[in-house]
């Protein structure tokens, strides 16, 4: 076959199997063949010097550039008008209805009756990519003043869902949103010497930089979102113009929602608020937009925005405060932590008074004092983190010391790789509390009426220092605690006791093994039947588990490596402690292998009793829903996540439809 052809053949194929992979998340081939393709392509182009413009090569250059040069775009790339408050949005709304009254009274070509479209406003860095006549991308620049912005085209050209070509003989200006997604941002300042600040910087300073091996590195995404500018026949509604850039191949985001009342704009506004921090990316508002395109040109602009668009900015999830000081906790483990004392601040919708600084490594990195301005985020519902210092450090910052000794107990502390570790694990109070307490859980042990309260007059009054000592217990010591009277003390003695008899993957969590939850537990029960075969497994043998890697693998060996370890669990099968484990065939059904939601209340299941009997159908049970997600079970009141099934199109199951599925 002639090279030039076979060049254009690969090109026409790599870029169908990005779009498939990045865009779609639908890959047709493996990696491996990929991977095979592209090899082959860059042999054929060195070759023969013939490289496409849109060739899959051409997406990381090895070269720094000198400087930024300006584009003019072709046509203004307009900011949004915004509203703080729901008022504000009313006020915005009630202006759109008096123009379309007003109009259609007067004229007789009617407007239509007012449509809106809500999406998600994404914190990124805006991109102006332009297509020729041949669909071939030619530049790509970032917003700068509206009408003139610098060229990025290289930069945007490491997005991997940017389409370099698309089947579009008119030429064009895409709009869209450069980001960094979570995932991205955890994984670059893993390596990183230093780490970046917030997802939106790290977005933003990839895309200005001018070393493009260091833009590739950030692995950034896009979302699109508008056509700026095309010649041939206009659009006529948002939603024609949103099919369009969805079929010419660029990533869009899947949530998009009409909307008539101002009651149906916040129900959305109210939804997205509520899975903002479930996002694998970062947004600040949403943006709600008229539908109708002659409707928006006979609106108009102000100065500065358009008219037939808002957004609506949520509250911040970052922050800059000032560090007071730095307190040092410590955990089941033995773990001795930094927590950051802040100067209260409000952070989404929460005043925020600690943070997180992971160890000293990460303090060091991100050059963190005591007494400096810093940067807060809030993600989740988990404790706020120290993302950096704000500007300049003042002359009344301080250090952060580790110290010397534990702040509980005051033994030696030492230094294993990035974390501190107090060495007293027979009677500092934190570490034994906090242990007994994990034992006792309803995940581990599931001791009934067992709580911290009861774990530290254990440990205080009762010198119960081993997890052992539980099942040695007798009633009169109990009854010298407070609060304890023969009743409780006898129900108490009586959980302990049932506790014996339960299932082997509560007892493995039970153990407290740094890095195994629930589900690594039952994935080790499944591979490796009884504990004794868990005390020898291999890392080889370990890491061929799904979803374990090498840390996992490293902290289970570890872990039995410890003749204390070994000599705990042998005392606790001595005193009667007998995990069970029961290896139920699966049959074959529906759910086997298949990724399943639950969401809402069920009538016949608690969510521990629904995740166990899906689980025991072969299913993985995850939290979130995603494209990648098989079915939905939707119970009462069901929230947000039966929201986005909906949107997605997935599989939506009731209760009865459960039931009847699995022959219930």
């Amino acid at each position: 076959m002639d090279k030039i052809k076979r060049i254009e053949e690969l090109v026409e194929e790599l870029n169908k199997y990005a779009y498939e992979y990045y865009t779609l998340s639908n890959p047709s081939v493996s990696d491996k063949d990929y991977d095979r393709k592209y090899d082959e392509l860059l042999t054929l182009e060195k070759e023969t010097s013939y490289v496409l413009p849109y060739s899959p090569t051409q997406r990381v250059g090895d070269t720094a550039l000198a400087e930024f040069s300006k584009y003019t775009h072709k046509a203004r790339l307009w900011s949004l008008d915004k509203a703080q408050t729901l008022e504000e949005l009313k006020e915005w709304h009630n202006r759109n209805v008096k123009f379309v009254e007003d109009y259609n009274r007067s004229h007789e070509d009617k407007l239509p009756v007012l449509r809106y479209i809500v999406t998600k406003k994404f914190d990124g860095l805006t991109i102006n990519c332009t297509y020729d006549v041949n669909g071939v991308l030619t530049k790509a620049a970032t917003r700068g003043t509206g009408e003139i912005g610098e060229d990025v085209t290289a930069q945007a050209k490491t997005i991997k869902s940017l389409p370099l070509k698309i089947n579009c003989s008119d030429v064009l200006e895409i709009h869209g949103e450069a980001i960094m997604t979570k995932e991205a941002f955890d994984r670059y300042n893993e390596v990183s010497e230093v780490p970046l600040k917030n997802l939106r910087n790290g977005a933003a300073g990839a895309l200005r930089n001018l070393n493009i091996k260091e833009t590739a590195k950030r692995n950034l995404s896009a979302f699109f979102y508008d056509v700026g500018y095309k010649e041939g026949t206009p659009f006529s509604s948002y939603e024609e113009m949103m099919n369009f850039i969805k079929e010419k191949g660029f990533p869009i985001d899947e949530y998009m929602k009409i909307c008539h009342t101002m009651e149906d704009i916040e129900r959305e506004i109210e939804y997205i608020k509520d899975i903002r921090f479930e996002l694998n990316y970062d947004i600040d508002g949403a943006v709600v937009a008229i539908d109708d395109m002659r409707t928006r040109e006979l609106l108009g602009y102000t100065i500065k925005f358009p008219k037939w668009a808002i957004a609506f900015k949520f509250e911040a999830q970052e922050a800059t405060t000032k560090l007071l000081d730095v307190e040092w906790n410590v955990g089941r483990s033995g773990r001795v932590s930094p927590t950051a004392l802040l100067e209260p601040v409000e952070l989404a919708g929460v005043t925020v008074k600690r943070a997180t600084l992971n160890n000293m490594d990460d303090v060091r990195r991100k050059g963190v004092l005591i007494g400096a301005e810093v940067f807060v985020r809030r993600s989740n519902d988990v404790i706020p983190e120290i993302m950096g210092v704000a500007g300049e450090p003042g002359e009344d910052t301080r250090e952060i010391v580790p110290p010397e000794t534990c702040p509980a107990c005051g033994s030696h502390i030492v230094l294993n790789g990035a974390h501190y570790f107090c060495e007293n694990t027979l009677s500092c109070k934190p570490q034994m509390v906090k242990t007994i307490v994990h034992y006792a859980s309803r995940e581990a042990m599931n001791i009934e009426g067992f709580s911290e309260k009861t774990a530290e007059q254990l440990f205080e009054k009762l010198e119960i220092k081993s997890i052992t000592e539980l099942y040695k217990l007798e009633k009169e010591s109990l009854l010298t605690l407070e609060k304890f009277g023969e009743k409780k003390a006898q129900n108490l003695l009586n959980a302990i006791e049932s506790s014996k008899d339960c299932q082997l993957h509560s007892f493995i969590y039970a153990l407290g093994i740094p890095n195994v939850g629930v589900k690594t537990a039952k994935d080790l029960v499944k591979r490796f039947k009884n504990i004794d075969n868990l005390e020898k497994a291999t890392y080889e043998e370990l890491i061929s588990v799904s979803d374990i890697g090498g840390i996992v693998a490293k902290s289970i060996i570890d872990f039995f490596s410890e003749e204390k370890v070994i000599a705990t669990i042998n005392e606790l099968l001595e005193l009667g402690v007998t995990p069970k484990y029961e290896e139920n065939e699966v049959k074959e059904n529906p759910f086997e292998g298949k990724t399943v939601v639950v969401t809402g209340s069920l009538a016949s299941y608690s969510r521990t009793e629904i995740k166990e009997k899906l689980e025991s159908l072969g299913a993985k049970v995850s939290g979130s829903v995603s494209k990648k997600t098989d079915y939905v079970i939707v119970g009462e009141d069901a929230g947000s996540k039966y929201t986005k099934a909906l949107e997605l199109g997935l599989k939506i199951l009731s209760e009865e439809d459960f039931n009847s599925l699995i022959g219930g």
